[in-house]
C-alpha cells in the first residue's frame, strides 16, 4: 500500500469494493488510467471525486505508467509451502540468472516481493529457466533477503 495522500484515496475509494492488485496488469498513461477507472465504475454507477481521481491517477502513472512493464495475465502464482535456504537460492540464481548477467546485479537491487515477481516473470519470458515453483520460491527469498523493508 502506498504512503501519502493516495493511501487515503485508495482506502476510501477503492478497497471498500475491491482489491488493488489489478493495477499491476496495466501500464497506462494518465488518460488511459482515468478512462479505465471511469469505465469500470460506470457500470456500477459509482464515481470517484475529481480531487481524489487526480491524486489516484498521478500515483498510478508514477508506478504503473507507460514506461513500466505490466504483469502478464497468463501467470498465476502457485502457493509455496517450502522455502529456499540461502545456498539453494544462490544455486538457482547461478543456474537461471547468471547465464545472462552477473549475480551482483541482483544483489544490488532492492524490491518488494511483487516487484521481484514481475522481474522474475519478465526474465523467464526472456529465457531464464525457472518453473513456477522455483520462481515463487525465488521471489519469496528475494523479497525476504533483498526486499525494501517498506510498506508499499
Amino acid at each position: 500500500m502506498p504512503q501519502g495522500p493516495v493511501r487515503e484515496v485508495i482506502r476510501r475509494d477503492c478497497t471498500m469494493c475491491h482489491g488493488i492488485d489489478e493495477y499491476a496488469y496495466y501500464s497506462l498513461d494518465a488518460l488511459g488510467w482515468r478512462d479505465l477507472i471511469q469505465t469500470r465504475h460506470k457500470s456500477l454507477n459509482l464515481s470517484i471525486p475529481e480531487k481524489d481521481m487526480s491524486v489516484l491517477v498521478e500515483w498510478m502513472v508514477s508506478k504503473f505508467g507507460p514506461g513500466t512493464k505490466a504483469f502478464p495475465r497468463t501467470y498465476v502464482a502457485p502457493e509455496i509451502t517450502t522455502y529456499f535456504s540461502d545456498p539453494e537460492a544462490k544455486r538457482l540464481l547461478d543456474r537461471a540468472c547468471a547465464k545472462c548477467h552477473e549475480v551482483d546485479r541482483i544483489n544490488k537491487e532492492r524490491r518488494t516481493a511483487d516487484g521481484w515477481r514481475v522481474l522474475a516473470v519478465d526474465m523467464r519470458e526472456r529465457g531464464a529457466l525457472l518453473n513456477d515453483e522455483e520462481l515463487e520460491k525465488l521471489v519469496e527469498w528475494l523479497g525476504r533477503v533483498r526486499g525494501t523493508n517498506q510498506d508499499q
